[in-house]
């Protein structure tokens, strides 16, 4: 697949959907919804089929026995179907499946993952259903945003709009706790986002007040890691010179200076873990710590990790930046290091993702469906989208509605699967219709 980059004047991508005011859906769309709607049942059994099998992100053989139910879903629809080890960051591996027609029509990249947080020994392991809502691990994040590509791929075969289509899927393994190092785990996902025109990531659908929204903007997600030092010796002796405020002090004054001097719209930074004595350090898996003290020793270690959450590459740049200033104000007698890991970055708002979403509110109106308003970045966390979004125009949050992810009890509204997947299969057959054939350049982003 040969990559381009975005170079399509934001003018020319809105008229290219505009739709106008007493616009209906065509004979072809009207097929796209009545099959979706007609198959419903029939994903619903995929979709148990799928959550009765675990695939927690660290149960390689379960995340492998689901690409392998999925592979013959995305063949039967002519796709090209790959499945990608991952042996090489600890992982079970991906499912990407590939279909190229048309040379000069939009390329199109749905995202989507196999994995849940739900590993073998959780109690939470079947599906059960109640009328017209389900439970299940993963029955929302992220089995049910795969019925919805699944759904919406099919209609499309059967409508006649998939014919000619340049569509990849990406369904990774892992995205729920990502293969270290994560450039070689998202290494082809990256690939994939470098020669796609628009990317949808099919997470769940994010409802407020009761109104469905839309996602043009997802957050980052790194963590950070501080530790500080100082002199050990007699409790009798803290402050004075030559002797200083001991590692405690030093970590206390730094993390309050994070409470007080980095708040700003859209960002977040959360103390996950906090230990201190003489000695004190972090379990070598990050989640624990071991420290030991006495009241009448002045501590000589402390250590403490969290995250930190930012919505454009550059917030987090000066955001670290500052970050960094404060650590190094250290107070006498000690020192301090602070380790900053960029993981999952920004899906920042741009123009490209605005008009895409005022795309599929024309798809809205046409549907009888309300207007979906832009989220608030915040109430959204990171995704695998966010690997992509330097290179595309793209739209999160396409998945089900449902709530409780994450969680023992989460739940699929079901008759969401049918808006979303109707959603998004005309979506991508208006994208059919009027290719993206000059994308938007980067440094208009």
């Amino acid at each position: 697949m040969t990559s381009r980059l975005l170079t399509l004047p934001l003018a020319a991508l809105a008229l290219a959907f505009a739709t106008p005011a007493a616009a209906q859906l065509s004979n072809t769309e009207e097929r796209i919804t009545q099959i979706v709607e007609a198959n419903l049942e029939r994903d619903i059994a995929l979709l148990e089929a799928m959550v009765n099998i675990n695939s927690g992100t660290h149960n390689h053989d379960g995340v492998r026995e689901v690409g392998q139910m999925l592979m013959p879903e995305f063949a039967a629809l002519g796709f090209e179907v790959e499945w990608i080890e991952q042996d090489h960051v600890d992982r079970a591996g991906h499912l990407f499946a590939r279909m190229e027609g048309d040379s000069d029509g939009t390329n199109v990249l749905l995202i989507g993952h196999i994995d849940t947080v739900f590993e073998p020994e959780s109690p939470f392991q079947t599906f059960s259903r109640d009328g017209l809502s389900a439970t299940g691990p993963g029955v929302v994040d992220n089995k049910g945003g795969i019925i919805v590509i699944l759904a919406a791929l099919r209609a499309m075969r059967d409508a006649g709009t998939l014919a000619g289509a340049n569509i990849v899927v990406a369904l990774t393994g892992d995205e729920e706790s990502a293969g270290d190092p994560i450039a070689q785990s998202r290494q082809h996902l990256i690939e994939a986002g470098q020669w796609a025109d628009v990317a949808l990531g099919f997470e769940g659908l994010s409802v407020m007040d009761g109104r469905d929204m839309g996602v043009v903007a997802r957050r980052s997600s790194n963590s950070w890691t501080l530790t500080t030092t100082g002199e050990s010796g007699h409790s009798s002796g803290i402050f004075r010179e030559g002797v200083g405020y001991g590692a405690i002090y030093e970590m206390a004054r730094i993390l309050d200076a994070f409470r007080t001097q980095l708040p700003e719209e859209n960002l977040t930074y959360n103390v996950g873990i906090l230990a201190g004595g003489t000695p004190a350090a972090l379990a070598t898996d990050g989640l624990s710590a071991e420290a030991r003290g006495k009241t009448n020793i002045i501590p000589e270690n402390a250590v403490a990790r969290g995250d930190l959450r930012t919505l454009t590459q550059e917030q987090s740049e000066r955001v670290a930046a500052r970050m960094q200033e404060i650590v190094d104000a250290n107070l006498p007698g000690t020192d301090a290091e602070l380790t900053i890991n960029f993981r999952y970055p920004p899906m920042a708002p741009t123009e490209g993702n605005m008009a895409l979403l005022d795309a599929l509110n024309g798809i809205n109106a046409d549907l009888g469906l309300e207007r979906m308003e832009p989220l608030p970045p915040a109430r959204r966390g990171a995704a695998d989208i966010s690997f992509v979004a330097p290179f595309v125009h793209g739209l999160a949050g396409m998945g089900p509605a449902g709530r409780g992810s994450h969680a023992p009890g989460e739940t699929i509204d079901l008759t969401s699967i049918v808006r979303q997947a109707q959603r998004a299969a005309i979506l991508m057959s208006r994208l059919g219709e009027n290719p993206l054939t000059t994308p938007i350049a980067l440094s208009d982003r």
